[in-house]
């Protein structure tokens, strides 16, 4: 069993209860038998009800809208301050997207970084270089890259190897979609911290040279980064 445990809990009017029983059993399949062996991260997961999360859990909230979690306090926080994942299913349904993916992806980030503080340097020819990000689903984020278990769509993931330059083999994702480091697939992203530049993190997209200087989502893990420690919010969600 792993030390970290992972609550589950459903706000969302658009997932039935009674359907997260498969979804999660899937999730704890990708944590155990695709996510360990290549990142060493383990969790134990299990459905709560919101009022009953067991003290020292993280948390994957199943919610209906950013908005609503704005409202919350969206800092990817718990009120006890442990990492805390959120899925918005209805924004998911209305945008043609698959909340299964989205649960994988948050899933899999938090235990990959928790803290959302690491980071791989690529150090530029002035001495200088930049950050990326360790996020390890947002380069082949993109519903086309996932891949199913037991019938539930789970997301796809980086493997080390994409933050190391020096690799000429992948695999680099674990569907061995993405050819070599620091590439993204169409649709993904990575969070990049010019040093030189003095702009705070920017999003760069699939060609590595269109970069995202929009101001991130209210909640982002993006938005977090670019927020002092101090003034960050803990979640009422749960």
């Amino acid at each position: 069993m792993s030390a970290i445990k992972v609550a589950v809990i459903n706000r969302s009017t658009v997932v039935p209860d009674k359907s997260l029983g498969p979804v999660v059993a899937a999730l704890q399949k990708q944590v155990h038998q695709d996510f360990l062996p290549i990142w060493g991260a383990d969790a134990d997961l299990d459905v709560f009800h919101p009022e009953k999360v067991p003290a020292g859990s993280w948390v994957l909230a199943i919610l209906d809208n950013s908005d609503q979690a704005s409202a919350l306090g969206y800092h990817d926080v718990t009120s006890g301050g442990l990492p805390l994942g959120k899925v918005f299913a209805l924004a998911d349904e209305q945008n043609g997207k698959t909340w299964t993916i989205t649960a994988s992806h948050e899933l899999l980030e938090m235990l990959g970084d928790p803290d959302i503080n690491l980071t791989a340097l690529v150090e530029g020819n002035n001495g200088a270089g930049r950050l990326f990000a360790y996020e390890v689903c947002d380069p082949c984020e993109d519903d086309q890259f996932a891949y199913a278990i037991d019938g539930v769509q789970v997301a796809d993931f980086v493997t080390p190897a994409w933050f190391e330059t020096f690799r000429k083999k992948g695999p680099f994702d674990f569907q061995k979609q993405i050819e070599e480091p620091f590439s993204l697939l169409p649709g993904g992203y990575i969070g990049v911290y010019d040093i030189a530049a003095g702009t705070g993190w920017q999003q760069i997209t699939k060609d590595l040279r269109k970069t995202d200087r929009s101001r991130p989502r209210v909640g982002s893990r993006r938005e977090r980064r670019r927020t002092p420690r101090n003034r960050w919010i803990a979640s009422t969600a749960v």
